[in-house]
């Protein structure tokens, strides 16, 4: 199948590293026009920017209300229109399920501001803007963690089950102009992870395909969803089959 996205408009969150920097690649290399952001790593943000076709990099924490919508009005402003939206901007903390007294509310409510809030202060500023697509679409990055009891965090794990429902909820409400799906990564190898090497050696072990994922297959997903027009509401996980033996 031919993948055509040109003329089309993204947004991709959370992408000068990682995976938020694959999916804008890829988007990139089907033909559409990308917003690159970031929060803090300027520097990274422009370098990727500039080494994309058609690309623009904006500076935002979507914790913020207001540079939510100065990061929307940025892509407007210089593309014209916005077709596609990738939330894929989160934090963590590295706490053990186990260690309940250090993950207090001041910890939830950092984690929430971005991986929830932020998420949402996107999506209900951007969908009237992606109604006037042929085909708008908003993916939440999610995680496995989401839907087994995983993750880096109980906060960080609770979070993204929030986005899962708030993803159904969203495709449920906007149908059918705009499609809301998610995609819910196993263990990837990014900079959050690099020093995870225990973790790699389990999902290397247990996983059927052997290995633990790269940003490319988490943007793969991402670009899966995009062309099929006929899905909306659903979490698409891309773990490499390692939750079928968790």
């Amino acid at each position: 199948m031919m993948i055509d996205l040109k003329d089309k408009v993204a947004i991709v969150t959370g992408s000068s590293s990682g995976i938020g920097k694959a999916i804008a690649v890829q988007l990139a290399e089907y033909g559409a026009r990308v917003v690159i952001n970031s929060a803090k790593s300027e520097a990274s943000g422009r370098e990727v920017a500039a080494s994309i076709p058609n690309s623009k990099y904006f500076r935002a924490d979507i914790s913020s209300k207001d540079e939510c919508q100065n990061l929307i009005d940025f892509a407007l402003e210089e593309f014209g229109r916005l077709d596609i939206l990738v939330n894929n901007a989160g934090i963590t903390k590295l706490i053990s399920h186990s260690d309940i007294e250090k993950a207090d509310v001041d910890v939830w409510k950092e984690i929430f501001e971005v991986n929830v809030f932020g998420t949402w202060q996107m999506c209900s500023m951007a969908y009237k803007h992606l109604e006037k697509s042929d085909d708008g679409i908003i993916i939440n990055i999610s995680s496995i963690a989401s839907l087994r009891p995983t993750g880096s965090s109980i906060p960080y794990a609770v979070s993204k089950a929030a986005i899962n429902h708030m993803t159904k909820l969203l495709a449920k409400t906007l149908g059918p102009k705009v499609r809301v799906n998610a995609v819910a990564p196993g263990l990837i190898q990014t900079p959050w992870t690099q020093d995870w090497d225990i973790a790699h050696e389990i999902v290397a072990q247990q996983a059927p395909l052997k290995r633990s994922g790269m940003p490319e297959d988490v943007a793969d997903a991402v670009i899966g969803v995009i062309i099929s027009k006929y899905v909306t509401g659903e979490v698409v996980l891309a773990d490499g089959g390692w939750s079928l033996n968790s």
